[in-house]
């Protein structure tokens, strides 16, 4: 798959696939194309050669990596998670429930804290409860305890719906340790696979200007069945 913008080649022969219940973080610098990558996958950027394959029926849900409300709106929790469609009552607990969030629904959206309106937003995204979730840098602006308990959530939230999941960070330490597969994406894919050699990788070392011998490599050593694929070509 090849994406322009204008003039500009933002992505070029990109290859890749995905399996259920498979956690796979996109890394790179900044300029990469990984937002780009995610807005191809729901559909808000045509490709300019390739496409991208998805099985039938597959319901895709993404996170953003900001969301902007006018501070000014007297808006709940409840009513935020209404829009644009009420959801059932039951639907709208569960999907609270498996964010963190339980209890909130009557708080206003203003008075959150960012790891809270950060878990609200998953909630709603879990709405369409689906096979393959997007988080688009959605831990920016969390310190370092707030950025490790939403990974954790997000962990809960495959276990719990089975769901892919397709996180875009710049925390290397914290999703290498959350991760099954990392891919290092700088305009093309540069390397690919499990955490600890996508680490140990040249082409890791030289983008992210790492010494090896002092950095200190997480492992997610959880094993997973897997029962279809999708792709991009």
């Amino acid at each position: 798959m090849f994406i322009h913008l204008g003039q500009r080649l933002v992505l070029e022969d990109i290859n890749m696939g995905m399996e259920k219940g498979e956690i796979v973080t996109i890394i790179g610098p900044n300029g990469s194309g990984k937002s780009t990558l995610l807005r191809a996958l729901i559909g808000a950027v045509q490709p300019t050669s390739g496409k991208v394959l998805r099985t039938p029926g597959m319901v895709i849900s993404y996170v953003p990596q900001r969301l902007h409300i006018d501070k000014t709106l007297p808006m709940s929790v409840r009513r935020f998670m209404s829009l644009p469609h009420r959801p059932a009552p039951i639907e709208l607990n569960a999907a609270m429930s498996a964010a963190g969030v339980s209890g909130l629904d009557q708080q206003q959206v203003m008075s959150l804290s960012g790891g809270q309106f950060q878990r609200v937003l998953l909630a709603r995204a879990l709405l369409e409860k689906p096979d393959l979730l997007l988080l688009d840098e959605a831990t920016q602006g969390l310190d370092h305890r707030g950025s490790a308990g939403f990974y954790r959530q997000i962990e809960s939230v495959r276990q719990e719906l089975g769901c892919a999941v397709i996180m875009v960070s710049h925390e290397l330490h914290v999703v290498m340790r959350r991760s099954d597969r990392v891919i290092c994406l700088n305009r093309h894919v540069c390397c690919q696979g499990r955490p600890e050699v996508v680490s140990a990788s040249p082409e890791y070392q030289a983008i992210f200007a790492l010494d090896h011998e002092e950095e200190v490599v997480y492992m997610h050593r959880n094993h997973h069945t897997y029962s279809h694929t999708e792709g991009i070509h």
